[in-house]
């Protein structure tokens, strides 16, 4: 599985989930120019910032408020991570992959993190 940190335009709908009903989830995005349609939800979880980087951990600590070096800034913020199985177009067997779509709550923004194609 390739990593990447690409933001995407996402659309949601409705789409079949891991036990086969529809879900309401990403349905379609474009990454590098190019349509991709989600053909079905592989998985989805949300992963939350490490909690021992939280400023009340670290008022507990007596550290000071700066994030250090591969620190966020705010790790008590979470993403939704989606992974998909996507076809480019309307193509059913052309170009298909798994991909990671990762949905960040704060900024309202997507990102694909990862993708098996």
């Amino acid at each position: 599985m390739r990593r990447y940190d690409d933001l995407v335009d996402v659309r949601k709908g409705r789409v079949p989930g891991t036990g086969g009903d529809p879900v309401e989830g990403p349905e379609q995005f474009v990454w590098k120019g190019r349509l991709w349609k989600v053909h079905a939800v592989l998985a989805q979880w949300v992963e939350t910032g490490p909690w021992w980087q939280s400023s009340s951990v670290q008022a507990v600590l007596g550290a000071d408020d700066r994030p250090g070096p591969g620190q966020t800034a705010d790790p008590e913020s979470a993403t939704e991570v989606w992974r998909v199985e996507a076809a480019r177009g309307r193509a059913v067997d052309l170009g298909r992959g798994v991909f990671d779509l990762v949905f960040d709550w704060t900024d309202g923004s997507w990102r694909l993190t990862r993708c098996l194609d």
